[in-house]
């Protein structure tokens, strides 16, 4: 008798073989931590609750919230469940050993880099999204889809497209159809600073077709870039030249490094890696 709200991503996953498919792809162990978002009316969590130590549900919706607790009051389930209500993004992630949501598809790319620059590590977090998020997140480099959240996805983390599912699934039906995606982090992670790499992706990928020699010629670039030099070299007693360009350097690097012609989505990370390690040694840095 609830009246879901769409406009917050309430699409319930009503489809038992979904639930049940999604759960065995998971791997659950009796010992385990589940974090789930999103639990809606609970379908998803009573199945984990079977088979798991405990599952901490986030859930923002107080209607939704008495749902789930009335659906465990008086079993044996309901002390293995822990209800924590509020915004996930706006909250500290507690420690789990796996997270298995029906997520609220807007909060879907902050959610991801939440996860993956969360510590302790995790197992592996079985995620359900609009299908196209989802074919980004595993997009490699040539592809259409291929983006800024792909390669940072998948710098941190080993990320599979494990199956399609139909909008007929969810009650209401969603507009979009679903995929549920597999993201293990890499543990140890790169020995990369995230900020730094997500500066020179951010400035590569707006507009990715075009040639990084002409991305970097942004005078908004150039100004950020100028700035962060002149700190970098007052920080380390280096005197700059009196008719000093940044824009010269940049275009040196890039040309030093052979990227200057290269287009951001034909680039792996390796290229980025190369690239971001040619401007640091430069004195050049991002965050």
């Amino acid at each position: 008798g609830i009246l879901f709200n769409t406009g917050a991503g309430q699409h319930i996953l009503k489809n038992p073989l979904v639930v049940n498919s999604i759960i065995d792809k998971a791997a659950l162990r009796r010992t385990d931590v589940i974090l789930e978002v999103g639990p809606g009316t609970g379908n998803l969590t009573v199945k984990m609750l079977e088979k798991v130590k405990k599952v901490i549900a986030c859930e923002i919706d107080p209607r939704l919230v008495g749902e789930l607790q009335k659906r465990v009051q008086g079993t044996c389930l309901a002390n293995k469940l822990e209800i924590k209500v509020g915004d996930i993004l706006k909250t500290d992630l507690p420690f789990f050993d796996a997270c298995v949501a029906n997520l609220p598809y807007q909060i879907s790319s902050p959610f991801v880099f939440k996860l993956l620059l969360h510590r302790p590590f995790f197992r592996c977090a079985i995620l359900m999204f609009q299908r196209e998020f989802a074919l980004r997140l595993v997009a490699k480099p040539g592809s259409k889809l291929y983006c800024r959240l792909s390669i940072n996805t998948q710098l941190l983390a080993r990320v599979d497209h494990l199956m399609k599912v139909g909008k007929n699934n969810f009650k209401p039906p969603p507009k979009v159809e679903s995929s549920v995606v597999r993201i293990e982090p890499k543990n140890p992670p790169p020995p990369i600073n995230f900020q730094e790499w997500d500066g020179l992706v951010r400035i590569a990928f707006v507009r990715k077709n075009k040639t990084l020699s002409a991305a970097f010629k942004s005078s908004a670039v150039e100004q950020l870039l100028d700035h962060n030099y002149r700190i970098h070299c007052s920080l380390h007693n280096t005197e700059i030249p009196e008719n000093f360009k940044i824009a010269e350097k940049i275009q040196t690097v890039l040309k030093d490094t052979g990227y200057s012609e290269k287009r951001a989505r034909s680039m792996d990370i390796d290229d980025f890696i190369r690239l971001l390690h040619g401007f640091n040694s430069e004195g050049i840095h991002f965050s």
